[in-house]
Order: structure tokens, then sequence, then C-alpha cells
């Protein structure tokens, strides 16, 4: 089994010195991220989804043990909020495929406004090529409920598990992997603050009880203000030998 640890993306401003030297272009910082961690979740994606000449090249660009996430388009998850998918899966497929080997997992995070609907999202996780690892990320309190975490079971899809203010941190295991989304430990504000070593050891426990499951586990942290998030990313793996 394996734990793959990293970040929602790597090309900010502000992790100048403390990921990359302070003055690099922004093209050459997928190399030094690289160095450090073996895994990334793309986040580009989401706010425009790439060309698959673009995930050729990433295929290219990345070590042969590096594995890279992708996050759905907002174009699926929250204009379309999953309805009439094929199109997309179809992009979505085509990009995902061009990865090969270094694929990871499709992150779909649902829109806070898009309420629990089982038929809606039935349909979509029938319509995936079940090569695709799908994580679904729900943001809306109405879908936590047995019928999802059921529903999700059936189709080998990870309920994503999240930390962060005013989500819930349900950890439900639903598919043949975990998927972990550490978004900031601020009880106020999503995104903030820098978790404690007290509150990455108890993680460090949660992924050990996974994979003695059996169980690949992806995490990623999502708080990059300050570069708290390589600043996590690293420590957790430090304390899991990973």
């Amino acid at each position: 089994m394996a734990i793959h640890i990293g970040t929602s993306g790597w090309s900010y401003d502000h992790w100048h010195g403390v990921l990359y030297p302070h003055v690099i272009p922004p093209r050459d910082r997928l190399g030094y991220y690289t160095e450090r961690f073996h895994t990334a979740e793309l986040n580009s994606s989401y706010y425009k989804w790439p060309g698959n000449a673009s995930f050729s090249s990433w295929k290219r660009r990345l070590p042969d043990w590096f594995i890279l996430t992708v996050k759905a388009p907002r174009g699926l998850t929250h204009s379309k909020k999953l309805y009439s998918p094929e199109k997309w899966i179809n992009r979505i497929s085509q990009g995902m495929h061009a990865l090969g080997g270094k694929l990871g997992v499709l992150l779909v995070q649902l829109s806070p406004k898009f309420e629990y609907d089982y038929a809606r999202l039935e349909y979509f996780l029938q319509q995936m090529p079940k090569w695709i690892k799908v994580a679904v990320e729900f943001r809306h309190p109405s879908w936590h409920q047995d019928s999802i975490f059921h529903l999700l079971e059936k189709h080998g899809a990870a309920y994503c598990i999240m930390s962060g203010a005013h989500l819930p941190c349900m950890l439900r295991v639903t598919a043949p992997f975990v998927y972990v989304r550490l978004h900031g430990p601020d009880t106020e504000w999503l995104y903030g603050g820098s978790y404690s070593d007290n509150d990455l050891h108890w993680w460090a426990d949660r992924i050990r009880e996974w994979e003695h499951m059996g169980k690949d586990v992806y995490v990623y942290f999502n708080n990059d203000g300050g570069g708290n998030a390589v600043r996590n990313a690293q420590t957790l793996k430090w304390i899991l030998g990973v």
C-alpha cells in the first residue's frame, strides 16, 4: 500500500523563500516541487481545463515516480452541477489518459450551493470510466447521509475526508483508497492557519490505520498561505517516514 502526501497546487508567489528560491520564473517551480514531493493536486484545472497537450507535457516532465491528481473543472461541478456530464467526462478522460501511469485521482469538489441529488450523482458515477479513480468532496451538508456513502461504495468512489473551518470532519472510507484534503486548522477561516505537531501526529495515526486496512492514502494540504501547506506536508511525511 502507498501513502501519497503533497499540496493542492504548487505554483504560488508566496512560496518564494519557502519552497523556491526568491528569483525563479514560474515555469521552473514544478522542478523544485518534485524534489520535495512525489504527488500534487492540480488545482488550475478547476478554473480552466487544460488541453491534452498540457497533460502530455506533464507526463514527459514529471519524474517516473510522481503521481498527479487532477481537480475536475468548475464547468462540470459548479455550473452544470454534474448535469448532462458526458461532454465533460469525454474531455476529462482524454486528458487524464494522456498522463499514463502518473495519473492519480480525479477530485470532484461540488459547489456549496449544490444540495443532495442522489439521482444526479448516481448518473455521473455510472458514466465515469472505471479506470479513473474518483473522489467526491461535498460542500453542502445535505449530502452527508448513509445513502450517499453507500452509493460511493457501490461505485468504488472515495468520500473526500475534509479538515477545515465549518466543514465536517467525517472519517468515512468508501473506496479501495482514502482521499484527504486538509484545508487548515483555523476554526473561522477556510484555508487558514498551520497544523500543530499534535494535529499532524493525530492525522499520521489515522493514515497508519488506513494503511493497515490495505488502503492507498492520498493527502493534500490546501492551507497554502505563508507556505503552511509546504511545511505541514513535509512534517507529516517526516512523522510517517514517507
